[in-house]
């Protein structure tokens, strides 16, 4: 009887399993519907649009397509169902391999909505004035170009990445399309076209247009502005683009089909976690030991909750004082930089008794230093990369990127090298692992209160310079622009280096009496 409720309840579970992934298909189904049906509108509606607007929406949307097309696989890592390994004990001849697959690549739902988008540039380009034989025959050739893309990278993942992606990895890349990705989709955004092409997005069309990313797209607008120098260009580069990747893609088949990997111990293994993705060093150990903890540990975690708020929250008390809120919108990314790179000055205190894992092993202070840096350092950076570029969106003055990105390096930086002292010079208690990250337990001691506050305020002094070049560019003009982002760069690079040193050689030598400390605190 209790075999049979076992395998009703595995049958059960199996069922509910397929019924899960059942919805799960067919909801991303109805969003790249959905997407293919508001991208393809969009475009058809660029036929009204001036010619010079027109070719410079398509020729940045196709680079954008074909390298998403071609990083996508990298990134997301997804497992290739045309693997060319998967058709070797089929006997097939390796050299009609790659069209086989090439062919039967066209038949999915990203190839059917990547084709229903390429109709749509090519009845536009017909519309303004491209020749229609012409314009479907390159349009065939962009379409091809991108598939191959998509292939290209496909084979890839198969062949550098692990076939099972840890969600750390996949995080890590997520993290790297924000920080680049964000800022210059805000900026785009931000621009004001009013029927025109602003000169900056026109200079990068101009030059994206005859790279392989995007020299199709070009070829079919050439025609409407009497550019056949262009088109020529264009054309060539466009045709030489699809002939590359096609001869890299019956490499990456043959590759794929007749090279035997040498076995080698693999470092993504099941469980792991970051243990398994950073180096298998004292660093990587370190550095994944403190991932796990900030990810983790409330008390951790609060910290990282409260920096974006608190930094949003000084606005309010400046507005209501009467600050322009061209001045007060610039303060919340100085706020969290400095904020971020102070949360560490106090992280030995947190090990509680796990320190002594550190102090036994023997780990020399650099590597001590450094990993526990690297928690802060991934949510650190894209918050900044998404907070400058909306602030600067808000006051509309781009002139201030730089500057503004120079002076949250600098905080953040000299913030984390300064911290890297005073965590080992002057820890204080806190709230032990698992107690209200709220409670705050007695100091025995007073030199808790001097630590802090040397980190934060000597974070602020080395920044004075950057800060003052922030102000001339404000006042003067963007000339002093490089300059600031420059001195901020330097200066955190400085202090970070020296910090991480000097914190590394004194937790060398101190490393019994931070053992006395988190034993008795």
């Amino acid at each position: 009887m209790a075999a049979h409720v076992l395998r009703l309840r595995a049958a059960l579970l199996i069922g509910s399993l397929r019924g899960e992934r059942r919805v799960r298909t067919l909801i991303m189904l109805a969003v790249i519907v959905v997407l293919t049906s508001v991208v393809c509108a969009a475009v058809l509606s660029l036929d009204d649009a001036p010619v010079a607007v027109a070719r410079t929406v398509i020729v940045l949307g196709s680079a954008a397509l074909l390298l998403g097309f071609l990083v996508g696989p990298i990134l997301v890592g997804a497992v290739d169902q045309l693997d060319p390994r998967r058709f070797a004990v089929f006997g097939v001849d390796e050299r009609q391999m790659p069209w086989i697959l090439a062919l039967a690549s066209f038949i999915s739902v990203p190839s059917l909505a990547l084709l229903a988008v390429n109709i749509s540039v090519c009845v536009v380009a017909i519309r303004l004035g491209a020749p229609w034989l012409l314009a479907v025959s390159m349009s065939f050739v962009s379409l091809m170009s991108t598939i191959l893309a998509a292939r290209v990278g496909m084979a890839v993942n198969a062949l550098v990445l692990p076939e099972r992606r840890s969600r750390e990895l996949t995080a890590l890349f997520a993290l790297a399309v924000i920080v680049i990705a964000f800022p210059v989709a805000v900026f785009l955004a931000s621009l004001k076209w009013d029927g025109e092409v602003p000169a900056a997005v026109g200079t990068l069309a101009a030059a994206v247009g005859v790279t392989p990313f995007a020299a199709s797209s070009r070829f079919l607008f050439s025609f409407a502005t009497d550019d056949n120098t262009g088109a020529w260009i264009s054309g060539v580069v466009a045709f030489a683009t699809a002939a590359v990747l096609w001869a890299l893609w019956t490499w990456l088949v043959r590759r794929l089909l007749t090279t035997t990997e040498r076995p080698v111990t693999s470092r993504e293994r099941s469980g792991l976690g970051w243990f398994g993705l950073l180096p298998s060093n004292a660093f990587g150990a370190i550095a994944s030991r403190s991932l796990v903890y900030w990810l983790r540990d409330r008390r951790y975690i609060m910290n990282l909750i409260v920096v974006p708020v608190a930094g949003v929250l000084t606005v309010l008390p400046l507005l209501v004082a009467g600050v322009p809120l061209e001045i007060a919108a610039l303060v919340p990314v100085p706020v969290m930089a400095l904020f971020f790179g102070w949360l560490p000055h106090n992280d030995v205190a947190y090990d509680s008794t796990a320190l002594w894992t550190h102090v036994a092993s023997g780990v020399r202070g650099v590597p001590d230093r450094l990993g526990r840096l690297v928690p802060v350092v991934l949510v650190a950076v894209p918050v900044l990369a998404i907070s400058v570029p909306l602030t600067l969106l808000w006051i509309d003055d781009w002139r201030l990127l730089l500057p503004l990105t120079g002076l949250g390096a600098s905080l953040l930086l000299s913030a984390l090298g300064f911290s890297s002292i005073v965590s080992v010079i002057a820890p204080y208690a806190v709230s032990r692992p698992g107690d209200s990250p709220f409670q705050q337990p007695q100091r025995p001691t007073s030199r808790g209160a001097y630590g802090p506050a040397a980190a934060f305020l000597g974070a602020i002094v080395v920044s004075i310079p950057t800060i003052w070049l922030l102000v001339l560019t404000m006042l003067e003009g963007s000339q002093f622009a490089p300059a600031t982002f420059w001195a901020g760069i330097a200066t955190g690079l400085v202090v970070l280096a020296v910090g991480v040193t000097v914190g590394g050689r004194i937790f060398e030598r101190g490393g019994e009496r931070l053992m006395e400390f988190v034993e008795t605190a």
